[in-house]
């Protein structure tokens, strides 16, 4: 295998992108998951291939794959990152300001901004609607209340670990999400933290957590699970991604937990979220869209033979 490759991160959220426009690069999972070994690989949350769209209105289409050799419907930093790699090459006119994105959860028209020789710095993506009935999220409950304008949905539910019930608010934003808001972190088993004695979600132990609700049955498709607090407006959070683990950021994840936040009263619609490798501005607009801004960088480019 021999493959000439980018490394771009989003905010820590790194990706290993591969030019795949001649449809040439097929990926077995046993080859995705050693090109993202940290150890033995280049490392990588993912591998985004870039791909044609039989979209007339769409640049290209952005094909992601979990470290696991999973398909994922959808990465917000992912994205960001996709847009850095396009517009870097030329792929989009620099001066243009805006282009759709084909992903697998359609198309999302994304706008950027620029440095003074034409590289991308940052990007706003229209994510787009959030989905809140539990059976298109999916999670196998019953919703528990109805918003007006936006249906059935699944807020605060209780789902049983060894640990005690977690409670969960369930949005999908092409991708399932499930997000636990943490009122009192001292109310929580100490063997569920660090050794440094003290109780917070820096200390979590949230791959414990994250594993075992991440593929609880109540998540038919799995999940992507987040903690999060609310720090005066704004919202605080660490991510255990489905096909991944923690990662340092996730852009669908920020999306879910300034909904999940709007939902339950805990926050406004707009505003920032604060993850382990930066802050991202999410906003939940009036019409219902959610807006995700936000950095992508380019770290080095190479060749992979093996």
């Amino acid at each position: 295998m021999r493959l000439e490759f980018a490394k771009l991160n989003g905010l820590g959220n790194d990706f290993v992108f591969v030019d795949n426009r001649d449809g040439s690069v097929r990926l077995a999972e046993d080859q995705v998951k050693a090109v993202c070994d940290r150890h033995f690989g280049v490392g990588a949350d993912g591998i985004i291939l870039v791909e044609e769209s039989p979209r007339d209105e769409c640049a290209a289409y952005m094909h992601y794959i979990n470290s696991d050799g999973t398909l994922a419907q959808m990465c917000g930093n992912g994205v960001r990152c996709f847009a850095k790699y396009l517009v870097d090459r030329g792929m989009v006119d620099p001066a243009s300001g805006s282009f759709v994105a084909d992903t697998l959860a359609g198309p999302k028209p994304i706008r950027f901004e620029t440095d003074g020789s034409g590289a991308m710095t940052s990007a706003t993506v229209d994510m787009g609607r959030p989905v809140l009935n539990p059976a298109e999220v999916p999670v196998c409950a019953q919703p528990n209340a109805s918003l007006d304008g936006l249906g059935p949905c699944l807020v605060d539910f209780p789902v049983d670990s060894p640990w005690g019930a977690f409670e969960f608010t369930a949005v999908s934003m092409g991708n399932p999400h499930a997000v636990c808001f943490v009122d009192d972190w001292d109310l929580l088993p100490d063997e569920l933290f660090d050794e440094s004695g003290r109780k917070s979600l820096g200390s979590l132990d949230i791959d414990r957590l994250g594993s075992f609700y991440e593929s609880n049955p109540v998540f038919p498709e799995k999940a992507n699970i987040e903690f999060a607090q609310i720090d005066g407006d704004v919202v605080r959070m660490r991510v255990f991604e489905r096909g991944c683990g923690e990662t340092l950021a996730c852009g669908t994840g920020a999306c879910a937990t300034r909904v999940a936040a709007a939902l339950t009263n805990r926050a406004s619609r707009g505003g920032t979220v604060a993850l382990k490798g930066g802050d991202l501005h999410i906003d939940w607009t009036d019409d219902g869209r959610v807006l995700m801004t936000g950095p992508a960088e380019e770290a080095f480019v190479g060749v992979l033979e093996a």
